[in-house]
This record gives C-alpha cells, sequence and structure tokens, in this order.
C-alpha cells in the first residue's frame, strides 16, 4: 500500500481536529447568552495558548521519530475538547475545551509537513501536501455540511459528537501509515538516508531561524495578515445571524461549505502555479485578497454577500496552506530544522491571528458589524508593506536556495505520486 493514501485520509480527518468546531461555537454560545466581545475573548484565549504551543509542537516533531504517535495525541484532545463543550457552557469550560482545542491544532500542522517530507522528501513536497490540503478542504466540507444539517435538525451539541467522531478517524488513519515509510532524517530536513552513519546526524542550532531574513519576513507578513482576517468568518456569520435572515446554522455552514471548495480547488492548483510564478508573487496574491474581502463584507448586505467574502477567502487561505508550508522547506531544508521552522511561522500568524477576534468582536459590539470589517480589512495595508518592501530579499533567496537544494540528497518518490 501506498503510505500516501493514509496521509491523505489523515489530512481529511484533521480539517476538524485542526479547525474545532469553528464559527458554529460562536453561534452556539451566543444562543446561550454570549455577547460578541465574551465569546473574542475565550477565542483569543485559546488562540495565545495555541500560539505558544505551535513552535515547541514543531521541535518536538524535528526531535521524534514518533510523528503518527503526535498526530494521535492531538486527535484525542480534540476528542476531550468536544465533550467538554457539550456537557458544560460555562465561561471557564468552554475556555478549557479551547485550550485542548487549540493544542490539537497547533500541534497537528507541524506534525503532517513532518509526516509528508519524510514520505515523499524535499523535491515532491509541494505536489503531495497540494494534495493533502485538497483531502482537508474536503474534509472541511464534509464537516461543515454535516454540521449544518446536524445543528438545523438535531441541534447544535450534535455538532460536537461530529467533531470527536472526526477526531476518532484522525487516530486510525494515523496509525494506518507503515512505521517504516516516514524516513526520520529526511522528515526534520536532513539530508540524509536513515540506513547511513548516524554518528554525523546533527541538526543546525536554533539560531538558523533568527538568521534566516526571508523566513522573518514572512512570519511578520502573514502575523499582519491573520490580524485581519482571522476574524472575518466568525464575525460575517454573527452579523447574518444577529440579522435574523436565516438560519444560523445553515448560513454558517454554507459559509464555510464555499470557502472550502474554493480553497479546495486552489490548493489542486497550488503547486502548478509556484512551479510557474514562484512562491513571492502567490503569497503577494493570497495578501491582496483580505481587503477586497473586508470591503465586501461591509459594503454589501450579509444575506447577498456571503459567495463574494467566501470566494476571496477561498482563494487566499488554498494558495497559502501549500505556498507557506513549501516554502519554508525551501528555506530550511538541509538544516534539521523544518518542522521547528513550520512551527514557528504558525506561532506568528496565531500571534496575528489570536488577537484577531478580540478585536473584532470588541469593534463589533461598540461600532457595529461593517466598522469591524473595514478596520480588519486596514490591516493588510501592513501586511502588503512588509512583503513588498523585502520583496527583492525574498527572491533572491530563493534563487539562492535552488541551487543548494540541488546538491542536496533527496528521497526517490516518484513511484508514490501520480
Amino acid at each position: 500500500m501506498k503510505p500516501t493514501r493514509p496521509l491523505i485520509a489523515v489530512s481529511f480527518f484533521a480539517a476538524d481536529v485542526q479547525a474545532g468546531v469553528g464559527p458554529f461555537l460562536g453561534i452556539y454560545l451566543q444562543a446561550h447568552g454570549w455577547t460578541p466581545d465574551r465569546i473574542g475573548t475565550v477565542l483569543t484565549i485559546g488562540g495565545i495558548v495555541g500560539m505558544l504551543v505551535t513552535t515547541p509542537a514543531g521541535a518536538l516533531v524535528d526531535a521524534t521519530p514518533h510523528r503518527r504517535a503526535i498526530v494521535a495525541v492531538a486527535s484525542a484532545l480534540s476528542i476531550v475538547a468536544a465533550i467538554i463543550i457539550w456537557m458544560w457552557q460555562g465561561f471557564w469550560p468552554v475556555t478549557l475545551s479551547q485550550v485542548a482545542t487549540a493544542i490539537a491544532g497547533a500541534t497537528m500542522g507541524p506534525a503532517l509537513a513532518g509526516l509528508t517530507l519524510g514520505i515523499v522528501g524535499r523535491q515532491n513536497f509541494d505536489r503531495q501536501f497540494g494534495r493533502n490540503q485538497v483531502a482537508n478542504h474536503a474534509g472541511n466540507i464534509a464537516a461543515a455540511a454535516l454540521s449544518g444539517w446536524l445543528g438545523a435538525w438535531l441541534g447544535m451539541p450534535y455538532i460536537f459528537g461530529l467533531s470527536a467522531a472526526f477526531g476518532a478517524g484522525c487516530i486510525f488513519a494515523a496509525l494506518w501509515i507503515p512505521p517504516r515509510s516516514v524516513h526520520r532524517h529526511f522528515a526534520r530536513g536532513i539530508a540524509k538516508d536513515d540506513n547511513d552513519d548516524p554518528s554525523d546526524t546533527r541538526a543546525d542550532a536554533i539560531q538558523v531561524l533568527l538568521r534566516n531574513r526571508s523566513l522573518l519576513v514572512l512570519a511578520a507578513a502573514l502575523a499582519a495578515f491573520n490580524l485581519g482576517n482571522s476574524a472575518m468568518l466568525p464575525l460575517y456569520s454573527l452579523a447574518v445571524a444577529s440579522a435574523h435572515t436565516a438560519d444560523p446554522s445553515h448560513v454558517t455552514a454554507a459559509n464555510i461549505v464555499i470557502s472550502q471548495i474554493v480553497m479546495l480547488v486552489a490548493a489542486a492548483y497550488a503547486s502548478r502555479l509556484i512551479r510557474r510564478w514562484g512562491f513571492w508573487w502567490i503569497i503577494l496574491v493570497t495578501l491582496a485578497t483580505l481587503p477586497l474581502r473586508a470591503m465586501t463584507a461591509a459594503w454589501i448586505a450579509p444575506s447577498w454577500g456571503i459567495v463574494p467574502v467566501q470566494v476571496l477567502d477561498g482563494i487566499g487561505a488554498g494558495l497559502q496552506t501549500v505556498a507557506v508550508p513549501a516554502l519554508v522547506v525551501h528555506l530550511l531544508h538541509g538544516s534539521g530544522r523544518v518542522n521547528l521552522g513550520q512551527g514557528a511561522v504558525l506561532g506568528v500568524q496565531a500571534a496575528g491571528a489570536c488577537l484577531s477576534p478580540m478585536l473584532g468582536g470588541w469593534i463589533a459590539h461598540h461600532y457595529g458589524y461593517p466598522a469591524a470589517f473595514i478596520t480588519l480589512g486596514s490591516l493588510s495595508v501592513v501586511a502588503f508593506a512588509i512583503w513588498i518592501g523585502f520583496g527583492q530579499r525574498v527572491r533572491d533567496a530563493c534563487d539562492t536556495r535552488r541551487e543548494e537544494l540541488g546538491k542536496l540528497a533527496d528521497l526517490d518518490s516518484s513511484t508514490l505520486l501520480p
């Protein structure tokens, strides 16, 4: 059996592990009397925990050969989180569930990147990770559609049961991956066969991340982008719910399904676009989706703006989910710190994302939803300034690394990919 098949299955079920119940949580808590600012506070607490955990999680993925077990433990945490929030809706139980969800989601990103790199190697990482993300978005579509149906016909609590079921599926899929198919050295970005002499297998110092200016530019631009972008979907769902124009479960599910379908298509073509245009241009396109999305959300009535708002989200996020991990591999492969780099970039992104719900929720509560959307969208100016201002440095670094990587050993994964 090709090990890429269970890897794709893991990516499918990991969708709900990484996202938890997503914007359905806001609708669920709003129905229990929570205000937008209080909901934003709980989401921010979870985001802060995720931010703090992501970088150590990446270091753990680099340090241990038991990467399948990391995925299984993260999935188990998502099951615990779903059970807690199903049974209790007080502030501290909900906060605890969000902490568990944040730890699970923060760990899953570097773990999936490490498994992919260890199975297919550096040269085909972007192709396989693109396939992983197609499965991941398909999982999000399935989870959102089922959640919308369950929420509307059986009640919102059943959505948390579905989340627990996805967590269980992720555990079984992770254990389905043949252990020996994951090459422990290549999985951490060391260009060395597992059967070679291990005496000189040593990773670079952690400071390699701080010395990589292109990696710092990438992280800073994405932090500003996520500060504006992360609260858009939860706030948009709340705006529709507050207008009483449709069933909240159906609207939230539609929001997710539309964006995830576009993300699926974008992820499917991301690898080809990266190889045609390069990392810098593709990430620039993703940054441009934020101001367009904010203006659309602010100026078009919620019942009519769902499609354009979520299409823009799908284009940006779909390309980013492939381009960003592939660029980190491109910049750090050979150092033995690839997954630490993945975790560090995700952690800086989370620093922006964890503040976004609090900022957006506070503005929406005091000044209304349109003001919140415009404020969040204006943060794209910062992301553009960083990415364009240091653009030449990033492009030069990519060209230099391309020559260096061509001289390093790599896995032959030609039989694993169509």
